[in-house]
């Protein structure tokens, strides 16, 4: 039986409400485009609900490279008295540390402060589509079918499944490439910092630091220790190829795992968050194979407690205070754009003129088991991130933003994690209020890239004068 569609019209509909989404929304309406926000879940922040750092917004200079949104975002949190800190690992890479309690109030209030519709626990079932334009996104939820036309629709679904039903074209993984695995984020709290930093200190080759030159500067890992426990934060990252760690895969005792990576989230409940859980799919688009890593999942995630309050000093009294929403998934599909961002622009730290965001992250790639593939950008700078890798082959009023932008797989796992995800959420949410400025007809690809530019740097984005 088919029910009633209600149709709801405005000019820039963003399918998607992870960090990618919630910046192009927020960005579009305040730059005065009528506004709707999808999400299939209940929740608004994706990964920023999760407790993981904000990385590739901060190169490993300490220069930031993405503003706008986040810097709203980081004010609001310690607006509503919420732990956020710029810190380093003394590896790799400066983040963005923030209370993820705190981030579920704080979103929200910015999209709705914006005038954003949001649509929560709906799905974008299909599509309306004529002539190679994407004229409105079909929802179900339970209230029934929504038709929501617009101008311009932003995919920022993580998987491209809107460019995917409108016939885009993606780009092919290697033959023995398999797809990054997928994780659950934990937190503990009743962390005694000191003690872990102690530790640490005790034993500088637990832990991984140093790896790239701008961060070593010819110091030695007792040296780079020195500075984790001066910095005076849990910011530890324990290596799957050290002794600790080793020692406990060999023996059982551990999963097989290229990190545990402890980064904290709250002073006042002395809690921290644990990236190091992993299941390797062979596609994580198929709903029962994702479904069914969530109990080993959970069961790594019990693993790993019981490790760290075995076996790591500073962890004897802690407990479990919290999981995230949902599974983290670092790759699926790839939109082929107009331009593919290449690793040799990220290795590089290519600058451009046409650069509507910028991206910081090492090249990171997790593998199965204890591998993992860490390659810095040169000289602990950043690369920018052409507006044409936001524009989908072949459909004329779509963006893409966050982890399915047009990449090779390298570059791709460099700019997936939430500081690129969220600046180019911003340059789309602009650029869709543009595309509202001009004809019905108007095709995304003539987008005046100098005007886009300056209206990014006018609401705070990045895009000069940093390495």
């Amino acid at each position: 039986m088919s029910s009633p569609i209600d149709h709801h019209s405005y000019d820039v509909v963003v399918v998607g409400a992870g960090s990618a989404g919630v910046a192009a929304a927020i960005s579009a309406a305040e730059a005065g485009a009528r506004t709707a926000l999808i999400e299939a879940g209940g929740m608004l922040g994706g990964e920023l609900l999760t407790g993981m750092t904000i990385d590739g917004a901060i190169n490993a200079r300490g220069e930031q490279i993405s503003g706008g949104v986040l810097d709203k975002l980081m004010q609001r949190c310690e607006a509503l008295g919420g732990f956020v800190r710029r810190l380093s690992d003394w590896r790799l890479i400066q983040y963005f540390a923030y209370d993820p309690e705190i981030m579920k109030i704080a979103v929200p209030q910015l999209v709705h402060e914006a005038g954003v519709d949001v649509y929560l626990h709906s799905y974008a079932e299909d599509i309306v589509m004529h002539d190679g334009r994407i004229d409105g996104v079909m929802v179900r939820n339970k209230s029934g079918r929504n038709l929501l036309t617009a101008r311009t629709i932003i995919d920022c679904s993580g998987d491209g499944d809107i460019c995917a039903a409108g016939g885009g074209t993606f780009l092919a993984a290697g033959e023995k490439e398999r797809m990054q695995p997928v994780s659950m984020m934990f937190r503990m709290a009743g962390v005694d910092t000191a003690a872990l930093l102690e530790f640490v200190r005790s034993h500088p080759e637990y832990v991984a630091v140093g790896e790239s030159e701008a961060i070593r500067g010819n110091r030695s890992d007792a040296e780079l220790v020195e500075e984790i426990h001066r910095q005076g934060q849990p910011c530890v990252f324990f290596k799957g190829d050290g002794p600790l760690l080793g020692q406990a895969i060999d023996s059982g005792e551990l999963y097989p795992t290229a990190l545990i990576m402890i980064q904290p989230t709250s002073e006042a409940r002395r809690e921290v968050c644990v990236n190091s859980t992993r299941v390797t799919l062979d596609n994580p688009m198929h709903t029962r194979e994702l479904s069914g890593a969530l109990g080993a999942l959970m069961g790594q995630v019990h693993q790993c407690m019981s490790f760290l309050q075995r076996r790591v000093p500073g962890f004897e009294g802690a407990t479990l205070s919290g999981l995230a929403p949902k599974m983290g998934i670092r790759e699926t599909r790839r939109v082929a754009g107009e331009y593919v961002l290449t690793s040799q622009d990220v290795r590089t730290g290519r600058k451009r003129a046409d650069g509507v965001a910028k991206g910081c992250h090492h090249i990171d790639i997790h593998q199965e088991g204890t591998g993992q593939v860490r390659i810095p950008v040169a000289d602990g700078g950043s690369y920018d991130i052409p507006f044409d890798c936001l524009v989908p082959l072949g459909l004329k009023n779509v963006l893409v933003a966050g982890r399915c932008f047009s990449a090779e797989r390298e570059a791709h796992a460099s700019a997936r994690v939430m500081g690129g995800c969220m600046a180019m959420g911003q340059a789309c949410g602009i650029a869709a209020a543009m595309a509202g400025e001009r004809n019905a007809d108007f095709d995304v690809r003539d987008t005046d890239v100098v005007e886009l530019r300056r209206r990014l740097t006018e609401v705070g984005a990045v895009l000069e004068g940093t390495h």
